[in-house]
């Protein structure tokens, strides 16, 4: 493991205690488990914007052509 310096405004770090407290973590777990969030959503991001871009339209469009033109069964419906 790896330590790193971090410099906080003083404002957002008495809310960061604040809330460590209330959720009974050490602040570094806090800061551990807020850079992972964000790092989680950035991988996330990058997943679906290369997924869209592999995406085809007249692929889907054909397979969805071929699915049968019924109602839904009951509980499936929108209602």
């Amino acid at each position: 493991m790896s330590n790193y310096a971090l410099r906080v405004p003083e404002s957002l770090l008495a809310y960061v205690r604040q809330v460590a407290e209330e959720e009974q973590v050490s602040m570094n777990q806090f800061f551990v488990t807020a850079i992972a969030e964000k790092v989680s959503a950035l991988k996330t991001e990058a997943y679906f914007r290369d997924r869209q871009a592999r995406g085809d339209f007249a692929a889907f469009d054909d397979w969805l052509a071929t699915s049968p033109d019924v109602p839904p069964s009951k509980g499936d419906d929108l209602d």
